[in-house]
């Protein structure tokens, strides 16, 4: 028996993006399908399903994604973010590259790759004015002298990550941070790959150069936008989102006039009104911010949340759909009919972005292949 609510993931949107995207940087050797945050939020098993062998290399965050990428794939995959000292040993000998941002790290990884007998392959994370994690580029020299301690440790690439390049025409700041970047490389000792764009440098050409050999490929693989403004400019993409949201109507049911909705009173009916519950909620990732401002599909028809978004469920107004019944489907992120509910459309709602409406949808949703 299906899960009453679920993500459909779709295989061939996922490959017309990875395509479409290309275009843009068609002398990037190596490509990178970043599945972090559990694929941003569209299943880690499923997307590294679709792209396994059609991509150069995964990027993910932690370990425990990478134990996951093992069980489905062999592709080269990069962790990019914190992986605890202890855990290295186990973190290169399912074959990973780390990136690297202080020198602290390096006597462990040697540790990791005498034990195993294996050389180890690092990405240098240099902090070119993002104010994040990395190296800053005076910081450099010191951790080029450092490396020559460790015979094991071999720089395979050097990258930075831009700050602002996503809601402005104005490329000030990123050609800074290139420049700052090139004032590190400088005092890397030997030649190595470098990257420094992913969609968004991608899409307004800084990064995706001759000197930039890869290209690391998050939101846009997905199907949506950076911004709505790179959406404006590269709308002819025809990039497709390729998650659905569904669930189903828990119960139908009609309340009399002045009756009230879901906790706080926020919401009174002001005449009798049929309503659905819908068993999804904040604990899902359907953000309590859409309460009373919220819209979801049932049979192709736009229908109001009414009342707050509860810890499992909500409600909504069937009004427009008077012959809805319980199990009927209910749609809320993605098309149904001719309409379509967007993760921007959410974003705007609740003040935040479309990263952070998908990649907060609860991994304990089943997630299938459509």
């Amino acid at each position: 028996m299906r899960h009453l609510s679920r993500i459909e993931v779709n295989r061939a949107s996922l490959l017309h993006n990875l395509e479409a995207l290309k275009t843009l940087c068609p002398i990037a050797r190596k490509v990178v399908a970043v599945v972090k945050a559990n694929a941003y939020g569209h299943g880690l098993e499923p997307v590294v399903r679709a792209l396994d062998g059609q991509v150069d290399y995964f990027a993910i965050d932690d370990i425990e994604e990478l134990y996951a990428i093992r069980k489905i794939s062999k592709v080269p995959t990069l962790v990019l973010g914190y992986v605890q000292r202890e855990r290295i040993e186990d973190a290169l000998a399912l074959g990973s590259e780390l990136a690297i941002y202080d020198v602290e790290r390096l006597p462990w990884i040697q540790q990791a790759c005498d034990k195993l007998g294996i050389r180890a392959r690092i990405h240098v994370k240099i902090d070119a004015l993002l104010g994040r994690q990395g190296l800053l580029p005076d910081e450099v020299a010191q951790f080029s002298e450092e490396l020559k301690k460790y015979p094991s440790i071999d720089v395979h690439a050097a990258y930075s990550h831009f700050a602002n390049i996503e809601d402005t025409t104005d490329l000030n700041h990123a050609q800074a941070q290139t420049t700052e970047f090139e004032k590190g490389l400088a005092n890397l000792a030997g030649l190595m790959d470098r990257h420094e764009s992913a969609t968004s440098g991608a899409m307004v050409g800084e990064g995706a150069t001759s000197r930039n050999q890869w290209v690391r490929l998050g939101i846009g693989l997905y199907g949506l936008y950076p911004s709505p403004q790179l959406e404006r400019t590269w709308g002819a993409l025809g990039l497709k989102p390729a998650l659905k949201w569904i669930s189903h109507l828990a119960q139908v049911k009609t309340l009399p006039a002045k009756h009230p909705v879901g906790y706080g009173l926020t919401y009174i009916t002001n005449k009798r009104t049929k309503i659905g519950i819908v068993p999804q909620g904040y604990s899902d990732g359907y953000d309590r911010g859409l309460s009373n401002t919220g819209e979801v599909l049932v049979k192709g028809k736009r229908c109001a949340v009414l009342g707050r978004i509860a810890m499992n469920m909500f409600a909504i107004d069937l009004t427009e759909v008077p012959d809805a019944q319980a199990e009927d489907e209910v749609v809320l992120l993605g098309s149904q009919g001719e309409d379509r509910i967007t993760a921007e459309e959410i974003a705007q709602k609740t003040g935040t972005i479309n990263y952070e409406v998908i990649a907060r949808i609860s991994p304990l949703l089943p997630r299938v292949f459509s």
